[in-house]
C-alpha cells in the first residue's frame, strides 16, 4: 500500500504537462514534500471536451455511503480488481483521474525492522498515477469529492521494496485513462526499473516523521 508521496513541481509544470485548460488559482496550490490521505491532492479529470485540474480528498467515499470512515481504507485501489469492487465499479466506468507525483514513499521489510524509501524516476520528472474519484454528500448537504489511486503488481525495483506499486501512466495513455467511454482498457505501465530510482531516507528529510509511524 503507497500512503505518502511528494509533489515538488510548479503550477506551470503541471498546466502544461497536462495540457490544462481550467484549474483551480495558482494562489491555492501549494508544494509538498509529505502528502498523506484525507489531505487535498492534485487530479485532473477531463469533462468529455478539456482536461481540468483541481483538488480531491484523498481516501474515496463511494457515493452511496452513509458516512466517512471508509475514507482512510480505501487510499488505494488494485487495478486487477476495480472493474468487479462494489467501491470502485462505478468509479472505474464514469470517474477516472490522474494524480500527478514526483515520488512515493514505501517502507521495505529488512527483518524485523522497516526503512523508509523514497522512490521516483531517475530524471527526477513528474509523473501520473491513474486514480478514481466519486463525490459524497455529508449528512450536512456538503459535497465532499474525494480520490483513490490504483495499485498493479510490482516492477523489479519494486519487488524487492514492497508487494504493490502505484499504476504509473505513460504519456501516451493518460488521455485514454481519463476517457470513460473506453471501457476495454490495455493498463500498461511503467514497468522498466531502469526509469526508476530508490533510495533510503533520513528521518530529518521527513517533515513530520509522525506521520509516517
Amino acid at each position: 500500500m503507497c500512503g505518502r508521496f511528494t509533489l515538488f513541481a510548479t503550477y506551470e509544470e503541471i498546466i502544461d504537462q497536462f495540457d490544462i485548460q481550467k484549474a483551480f488559482d495558482e494562489h491555492y496550490y501549494t508544494e509538498s514534500f509529505n502528502i498523506a490521505p484525507t489531505q487535498k491532492v492534485v487530479a485532473i479529470i477531463n469533462d468529455g471536451r478539456m482536461n481540468r485540474m483541481g483538488n480531491l480528498k484523498w481516501g474515496l467515499i463511494p457515493s452511496w455511503e452513509k458516512d466517512d470512515k471508509t475514507a482512510s481504507k480505501l487510499i488505494n485501489a488494485r487495478s486487477e480488481t476495480i472493474h468487479e469492487k462494489p467501491s470502485f465499479k462505478k468509479s472505474f466506468s464514469q470517474r477516472r483521474c490522474l494524480i500527478p507525483m514526483d515520488s512515493f514513499f514505501e517502507w521495505k521489510r529488512v527483518e524485523k525492522k522497516k526503512t523508509s524509501m523514497r522512490v521516483k524516476m531517475k530524471d527526477d520528472s513528474l509523473f501520473a498515477v491513474a486514480g478514481l474519484w466519486d463525490t459524497w454528500q455529508s449528512p450536512t448537504g456538503e459535497a465532499i469529492h474525494t480520490c483513490t489511486f490504483l495499485t498493479t503488481e510490482p516492477n523489479d525495483l519494486m519487488k524487492d521494496i514492497h508487494d504493490c506499486m502505484p499504476v504509473i501512466l505513460p504519456k501516451e495513455h493518460q488521455s485514454i485513462w481519463l476517457d470513460s467511454t473506453i471501457i476495454d482498457l490495455n493498463r500498461k505501465t511503467i514497468k522498466t526499473e531502469d526509469k526508476m530510482h530508490s533510495f533510503q531516507l533520513n528521518f530529518d528529510e521527513i517533515v513530520d516523521v509522525n506521520l509516517l509511524t
